[in-house]
């Protein structure tokens, strides 16, 4: 079976180079394995059927439709607008800002895309209109964007949970100390840019400024409060606090700040139902072919060959960045997410790094995979924002890497800094 699968698998990538849909190339190849080891081939359909019977799962489109709402109900420009004042007095006080601001859309969007899309047009206009150039606006405002799938919630965090069968609870626990420290590496290298450039800064809004902007933005900013503090104290599930999120959300938006309109609903339902409908069809498909892989055994025999050929966890580790820093330049996070992860968690579990650490690892690389070219998902999105040439947003986004791979090697070398808070909250 190794052998046939390994053919099947030589097809399945040359399908993708040709530009086959990657979920219509999975199920392909799913059905070629069971047609040539003469498995009967209606265990392919259900193989996608049951993944998408799946509880954590249901998260994700919970979590994208909370970030439609959020985006169209008047929240984020709130948002901006508090960690304008509790920062903006800094030198190069936009950019600080902008970082404060995507810690606090982290805590409710759980998305790279969804923040540099929402949150992110406010931070570029406002940027430029103070005088910032393009290509520093938008630099910043895609490298801070990284944070929001690593503090929780976090949608690449459900999907890795439901893949490799890791507590999504405890990933989310994980991600809040890294994404801390994502923040501080980036406004350390703020603080360093700004006075070698003299960037401006606002005026310090006093006592007063700050509490009229926090009572302006006080219960958008309760959302995260309400998220991690329903998952710390057990009253909900993370799953359940989409849900709850979601209904917050349609609440401050209809009720609280009147600035969401019951017509946009059927647009943002769209989106989400979009979004989520490629989302489902990945990972549906990637759960098909996970289990003809598992079938071939090809992971079980990968694993114990890489373990041999490394022989120790940290450098497999980072073997493992390299890798993932390489593929995240040319795949999209999500689909690299499922088809590396059959593959990786296996030898990772042998090497006995601790499943939560490798978690964290995974994502945060593939992360910041979106924001470099050609395949930077982010980078389109907010060159496109900020009305400048890819090109031009790859050359200035480069800076802004050297703090994240410095969190990256942090994680990597200190496995505490992503277990310390699930073993004190969760025990494990």
């Amino acid at each position: 079976m190794i052998e046939t699968m390994s053919w099947i698998l030589a097809g399945w990538f040359a399908a993708l180079m040709l530009g086959v849909p990657l979920y219509v190339s999975m199920g392909v190849a799913s059905l070629v394995f069971v047609f040539a080891t003469g498995i009967t081939p209606s265990i392919v359909p259900q193989k996608i059927a049951q993944a998408a019977n799946s509880f954590p799962l249901l998260a994700a489109p919970l979590f994208i439709l909370m970030g439609n709402i959020m985006n169209s109900g008047g929240i984020t420009d709130r948002i901006f607008g508090f960690a304008t004042a509790c920062v903006g007095w800094l030198r190069g006080g936009l950019c600080h800002a902008n970082i404060l601001a995507s810690v606090i859309f982290a805590g409710m969007s759980g998305s790279a895309v969804a923040d540099a899309g929402g949150v992110g047009t406010l931070e570029i206009k406002a940027m430029r209109d103070e005088g910032y150039d393009a290509e520093t606006a938008a630099a910043i405002t895609a490298a801070s964007a990284t944070i929001g799938p690593i503090i929780p919630p976090s949608l690449p965090m459900v999907i890795y949970g439901v893949s490799a069968d890791v507590s999504i609870g405890g990933l989310f626990l994980a991600g809040v100390i890294p994404g801390l420290l994502m923040a501080g590496a980036l406004m350390a290298m703020v603080t360093y840019i700004a006075r070698k450039r003299g960037l401006p800064r606002h005026p310090y809004p006093g006592f007063r400024g700050l509490l009229r902007a926090y009572g302006r933005a006080h219960w958008a900013l309760m959302t995260p409060v309400i998220l991690f503090g329903g998952m710390v104290a057990g009253i909900f599930t993370p799953t359940e606090a989409a849900g709850v999120a979601t209904v917050y959300a349609l609440i401050l938006g209809l009720f609280v700040y009147r600035e969401f309109d019951l017509r946009e609903l059927p647009r943002i339902a769209a989106e989400t139902v979009e979004t989520t409908g490629v989302v489902l069809a990945l990972v549906m498909t990637a759960s098909a072919l996970g289990w003809c892989l598992s079938l071939s055994r090809i992971p079980q025999t990968v694993g114990p060959q890489i373990v041999a050929l490394v022989g120790d966890p940290l450098v497999f580790l980072l073997a493992v960045n390299l890798l993932l820093l390489v593929v995240g330049c040319f795949m999209e996070a999500l689909a690299a997410m499922l088809i590396l992860i059959p593959i990786l968690t296996p030898a990772a579990d042998q090497f006995g790094i601790d499943p939560i650490q490798f978690g964290l690892v995974f994502v945060l690389n593939l992360m910041i995979g979106t924001i470099t070219p050609p395949v930077g998902v982010v980078l389109f999105v907010t060159s496109k924002i900020a009305g400048i040439s890819f090109a031009a947003m790859s050359r200035a986004i480069v800076p802004w890497l050297l703090p994240l791979l410095a969190v990256l090697m942090a994680i990597t070398f200190w496995p505490p800094l992503t277990t310390w808070l699930p073993k004190l909250i969760l025990g494990r």
